[in-house]
């Protein structure tokens, strides 16, 4: 059907074509899919052989000071006067060599086992007396061990831009072309280089506070450290993919049967908090902006600014002043008893509870959306409706035509963060409820617990890392999923030009 077919169509039929079009579009977009993956593995394919292919062909056609360079590292440079990276990579290679012999080969070659002496006495006919030996502390070997594997992947990629850089510089000496001195390496590190001058520190911070810490926490989710596996008495081991059969419920009985129950209502609430506590804040915090902007309302600038007032109150108090306010014997329990009226008594009855959690959270981050959408809708250019006006257009075709998607396009990328942030917002739910009611079907946690809330009782009052980890990697694909799918779909990516 061509446009002016579809143009022509009532809008009930032009729904109908889009969903037949979209369910017979479906088995032509999966084979597509199909038929590219094997284009994609061949792109990947090249990406990582470059580097070896790079390495082969200097290992083949580079020159006696090259092929030194694999064992001298920088030697290659240094030979051609490119005196400061010369010494650099030597230096990298020495430190390098010292670091792994005397401090992390001791922890690499217990990194398969994770250590096996326990801590116990040994008597000394020396002091006829016991001496205590500490024994192997599994928590230190796999966060050294851990360090170490980032250090090697470090001087993988060091050893391979030494081998690189060498064979660039024959090749640059072969045809003679000009060699970089120091002053010109300096000298290009404060201008066409300024990027990396600047972002070293931040990049090893990075990898210091950011990489190590997440490959540390994915290894333990791959080990048995729990209560029963507690560092230095005890020693914790590798448990393979055990953790992650146990929250998806595979062949689990007991406690386990328990825990795999718990993760699954859990993993549901969050999500059903997440879309609630996300698009009820936007749509109702929308809402009221539009209102407070309309033409003929009074008093604006009073309203938005008790709205700044109540965000300037913390939102702890402010979670924690309505908790005790709607507690047994709050202040609202208290005049509702007096008016004759039943206690609201959230924490015996769980549909009752998640509501008064989305209904809580939308009290406290509405003032935040009406703000954000205040200044959206103040930049809207008039022409706009003024022209719809004109064209017959009324209050809500405007708001679908023009104000809506205009919003859509500017807080889309908000509106994930938000959502992603609600997946994670332990105050909530642990300053307003603690998690309650408390489920005896569940284990150690309440039915308004969301994952980060239960994984923060697993880790703090039951010391179960193991599972915490697990927990965290599967929240970490879900919300990275998540995130990329809605960031593409979003109005800010697919039609940015028409914003411009």
């Amino acid at each position: 059907m061509d446009s002016y077919a579809y143009l022509g169509l009532s809008k009930p039929r032009r729904f109908l074509f889009k969903t037949r079009n979209f369910f017979v579009s479906i088995p032509k977009k999966t084979l597509s899919f199909f038929k590219s993956i094997p284009s994609k593995f061949v792109k990947i394919g090249k990406k990582v052989s470059k580097p070896f292919i790079e390495i082969k062909d200097a290992l083949v056609y580079g020159d006696l000071k090259t092929r030194l360079s694999f064992i001298f590292m920088g030697f290659g440079l240094f030979t051609r006067k490119e005196f400061l990276k010369g010494i650099l990579f030597f230096l990298f290679e020495i430190i390098f060599g010292l670091f792994m012999g005397f401090w992390g080969r001791k922890y690499l070659s217990k990194f398969g086992s994770l250590g096996t002496e326990l801590p116990h006495e040994v008597w000394d006919e020396a002091t006829q007396s016991y001496i205590y030996v500490k024994g192997d502390n599994s928590l230190l070997i796999l966060l050294y061990g851990t360090v170490c594997l980032v250090v090697i992947l470090g001087f993988i990629y060091t050893y391979y831009q030494n081998i690189k850089s060498s064979y660039k510089l024959q090749q640059i000496s072969n045809v003679g072309g000009k060699i970089e001195t120091t002053k010109d390496v300096f000298k290009s590190l404060a201008d066409r280089e300024y990027h990396k001058t600047l972002l070293a520190i931040p990049m090893l911070g990075l990898v210091t506070f950011t990489i190590i810490p997440l490959i540390f926490m994915i290894f333990i989710a791959f080990t048995n450290w729990d209560k029963g596996h507690l560092p230095p008495e005890h020693l914790f081991t590798w448990s393979g993919l055990s953790n992650f059969d146990i929250l998806l419920g595979k062949n689990v009985l007991g406690e386990n049967a328990k825990f795999a129950y718990t993760f699954k209502d859990a993993l549901l609430w969050t999500l059903v908090w997440a879309f609630f506590a996300t698009f009820s804040n936007y749509f109702l915090g929308m809402i009221l902006a539009l209102v407070i902007n309309k033409k003929g309302i009074k008093f604006k600038k009073f309203w938005r600014t008790i709205l700044v007032t109540t965000i300037a109150v913390p939102q702890f108090v402010s979670l924690l002043l309505i908790s005790q306010m709607f507690s047994s014997g709050g202040i609202v329990n208290h005049m509702l008893e007096l008016m004759g009226l039943p206690k609201l008594v959230y924490a015996m009855n769980t549909v009752w509870a998640r509501i008064f959690v989305i209904i809580i959270n939308i009290w406290v981050g509405v003032p935040y959306t009406v703000l954000s959408c205040t200044g959206i809708l103040m930049n809207i250019p008039n022409d706009l409706y003024e022209s719809a006006r004109i064209d017959g257009a009324g209050p809500f075709k405007m708001y679908m035509k023009i104000t809506l998607p205009y919003m859509m396009f500017v807080m889309g990328p908000y509106l994930i963060s938000q959502f992603i942030g609600n997946i994670n917002n332990f105050n909530v739910i642990f300053l307003l409820t603690g998690g309650v009611p408390v489920n005896s079907d569940k284990l150690i946690g309440g039915d308004t617990d969301l994952l980060i809330t239960w994984l923060y009782k697993l880790t703090v009052n039951e010391n179960n890392y193991k599972m915490a980890s697990a927990i965290g990697i599967v929240v970490f694909i879900i919300v990275a999923v998540i995130s990329m799918i809605f960031y593409s779909k979003s109005n800010a990516v697919k039609n940015e030009e028409d914003f411009q």
